[in-house]
Order: structure tokens, then C-alpha cells, then sequence
């Protein structure tokens, strides 16, 4: 079984929150186990464990993670690190290679990512090489990665649950 975990660097407390709790929720609902946030938020980590709570899953969110030392321990440990960024090798080019692999830690920035990210990921992927959102560069990353299973995924211990409809709304709460 695969595992894979997003890292969050550059996160900015008075200005990122919202971006970053969306973050983690992509990755959340598109099949990562869990966020890592190099940055002192509880607030962030708040929001999505209640989300966890209400529906379902062991998605893992952690703050004040020093990011050096979690790209280091990943590595220790067989881990492969992949770096979001408009600058580097095609995302067709290498997701197959990428999807090989046990356990993925996908480091998605804010601000300027720090120059020795570049060099520590084993892989610095462009999912395009437009500007556009770190929220829509993981979840195209984690949709192509998971080849599209992670949206059929559902959470039995959820206390709440949607179910599709044509039209109208329609949910289930436990």
C-alpha cells in the first residue's frame, strides 16, 4: 500500500490560513494520508482534524514540523520526495516512475520555496509551466498519481456522507 504525505513550507500565519487549510483538504480528499506544516498554525490543524472527525478517515495533520528534518527522515527511511514547482521536469514525463514508488512525500510551497528544496527532492515536477495555485497543482498531482481512485473513496467511520444525486441535495449524518 502506498503512502503519501504532503509537506507545506512558507506558510505565512496572518495571511495563508485559508490556503493552507484547503491544501490539506485536497490532499485529504484526494488520497494523501496526511499533511506536514512547517509553520506554527494549530488553527490550520484545527480545521482539518475536525474535518477528519466529521467525515472519516486517519488523515494525519501536523504543525511546527521543521522541513529540512522531515525531507531528511523521509529520505532515511526509503521515502521518494517530490517538489510541486512550474520549474521542473513534466508531470506526463515522469508520474508513472513516480507512482512505482512505496512512499511519496509531495512538498507543495507558499512563498519562495528555499533553493535547497530544489536539490534535496529527488524529483522537482511541473504540473504545468503557467502560474497557477499550489491547491490545483496537488490535486492534479495526486489525481494523476492515484490514476483517479481516490474519487471513489469513501470513509466508513464518516459521520457524515453525501450522497450523489442529479439534482438536489442530499447527505447522511450518523
Amino acid at each position: 500500500m502506498r503512502s503519501v504525505y504532503v509537506l507545506r513550507i512558507g506558510h505565512r500565519p496572518e495571511r495563508d490560513q485559508r490556503v493552507t487549510t484547503h491544501v490539506g483538504l485536497a490532499a485529504r480528499a484526494l488520497g494523501a494520508d496526511g499533511m506536514f506544516l512547517a509553520a506554527d498554525d494549530a488553527g490550520v490543524v484545527g480545521s482539518i482534524n475536525d474535518v477528519t472527525a466529521r467525515w472519516g478517515g486517519n488523515f494525519l495533520a501536523r504543525d511546527n514540523v521543521s522541513w529540512r528534518r522531515c525531507i531528511g527522515e523521509w529520505k532515511q527511511k526509503g521515502g521518494t520526495v517530490v517538489h510541486l514547482t512550474m520549474y521542473g521536469q513534466r508531470m506526463t514525463d515522469v508520474i508513472d516512475e513516480i507512482r512505482a514508488k512505496e512512499k511519496v512525500l509531495v512538498i507543495v510551497g507558499a512563498e519562495k520555496v528555499p533553493g535547497d528544496i530544489y536539490g534535496m527532492a529527488d524529483y522537482n515536477v511541473s504540473v504545468t509551466t503557467q502560474p497557477h495555485s499550489e491547491i490545483s497543482s496537488l490535486a492534479l498531482f495526486l489525481d494523476r498519481l492515484f490514476m483517479g481512485a481516490e474519487l471513489m473513496r469513501e470513509y466508513p467511520d464518516a459521520k457524515i456522507r453525501i450522497l450523489p444525486r442529479k439534482a438536489g441535495k442530499k447527505t447522511v449524518e450518523k
